[in-house]
């Protein structure tokens, strides 16, 4: 399973969801470790520096920040992008999926839009 960090933004539903579907998910949220207010390249930095794949409803600065660290050669162990307006039960399988199957080198260096169809 690879490990997965949240973004300020992202749906706390969502992350008590997928936690019940996934008890065992290594997942932390940024504010948690002390990144509240942070920009997006300090995220993206710290989610490099401790190899977590990030999930955002930022769609469109984050996944910019993202594509601008891979054009440079950073590091970046991979974005999920799940737009705000997606309900909960339209990504949650997808997102299940993609944790509990996919190996860290599966997204390094990619952004996943979800859902998947």
């Amino acid at each position: 399973m690879i490990a997965l960090a949240a973004d300020e933004d992202l749906d706390n539903d969502l992350l008590r969801a997928l936690h019940r579907r996934l008890p065992g998910i290594d997942i932390v949220r940024v504010q948690d470790v002390g990144l509240s207010g942070c920009d997006d390249p300090t995220i993206l930095d710290w989610a490099a520096s401790t190899s977590r794949v990030l999930l955002t409803h930022d769609v469109s600065t984050m996944t910019r920040h993202a594509l601008d660290r891979v054009r440079h050669g950073l590091a970046m162990p991979g974005v999920i992008a799940i737009p705000q307006q997606i309900a909960i039960g339209s990504v949650l399988n997808d997102l299940v999926l993609v944790a509990s199957c996919s190996e860290p080198q599966e997204l390094s260096g990619r952004l996943l839009f979800l859902p998947l169809r």
